[in-house]
């Protein structure tokens, strides 16, 4: 399951040792380790950022949950490196492209005190035991929450929220004349455009899980080619898992445009 984590210690030192860790159980195959950022919080509560992306994982793309998570704990400087990296544009773009609610940023930003430091990553993992028995025994608070389909919900939402106040204009519309029938078919044009947009957006993340998986898949075969023994059929499984919901949810996503797509042009 694609999850995102995020381990509050006590130290750099300890977090590098958890980041170490974390590579470890990569590779033996326990999980599959796609980015990592490291934010540190200084006694006086001004949060840095050591790390933005693991470059021994993978690339860019892979990194954005990350990168949108720093964005979200991070306050300014993670916004301003978010932005610097093309990984963040604003809080909104955060909260889909990490796909973890409110409450788990909270949760985070309400452990990460001055003088800690908190370990970010996102992995698959199918059961939680290795990854907290390795960052647990060095002191680590961890915290994990599996990547949802915030975007659908979010889209669906916007969708028909604007089909709404169309059609509501609309039968308005019928029954208006002169100046006020006017105000109203202007009104109209405006939320078709507001609309338009929002099928637009809703390609554009098509098109961004698509390369998302696509890097994921990248990632996982080098982690494969890398395996030996056991390991390699572990991994070959959650190839399987991964490919199958990125499939699911672009399905949905691409549905649900070529839907409104369909609305909108009639």
């Amino acid at each position: 399951m694609n999850k995102l984590l995020v381990a509050v210690f006590d130290s750099e030192t300890a977090a590098e040792q958890g980041l170490q860790a974390l590579r470890g159980l990569h590779a033996r195959g326990d999980i599959s380790l796609y980015a990592t950022g490291v934010l540190i919080k200084d006694t006086k509560g001004q949060i840095s950022v050591k790390k933005t992306l693991d470059k021994n994982s993978v690339g860019a793309v892979t990194g954005l949950a990350v990168g949108s998570l720093i964005g979200l704990l991070g306050g300014p400087v993670g916004l301003a490196i978010g932005a610097v990296t093309g990984t963040v544009a604003g809080a909104v773009r955060d909260y889909w492209a990490a796909g973890v609610g409110l409450d788990f940023v909270e949760e985070a930003e309400k452990h990460l005190r001055p003088g800690k430091v908190a370990l970010l990553a996102e992995v698959e993992e199918e059961w939680v035991v290795p990854v907290d028995k390795a960052l647990e025994a060095l002191g680590a608070q961890v915290f994990r929450r599996a990547r949802s389909e915030l975007a659908e919900a979010q889209f669906n939402h916007d969708i028909a929220a604007f089909r709404a106040e169309i059609k509501a204009m609309e039968a308005e519309a019928m029954h208006a004349s002169g100046a006020g029938k006017a105000r109203l078919q202007t009104k109209l044009a405006t939320a078709k455009l507001s609309l338009d947009a929002a099928v637009q957006r809703a390609q554009k993340q098509v098109d961004a899980l698509k390369l998302e998986a696509d890097t994921k898949a990248e990632s996982l075969k080098l982690q494969l080619s890398q395996a030996q023994g056991d390991v390699k059929s572990r991994i070959e499984d959650r190839m399987k898992r991964v490919r199958q919901a990125y499939h699911a949810r672009g399905a949905k996503l691409s549905q649900a445009w070529s839907l409104t797509k369909e609305a909108l042009s009639a």
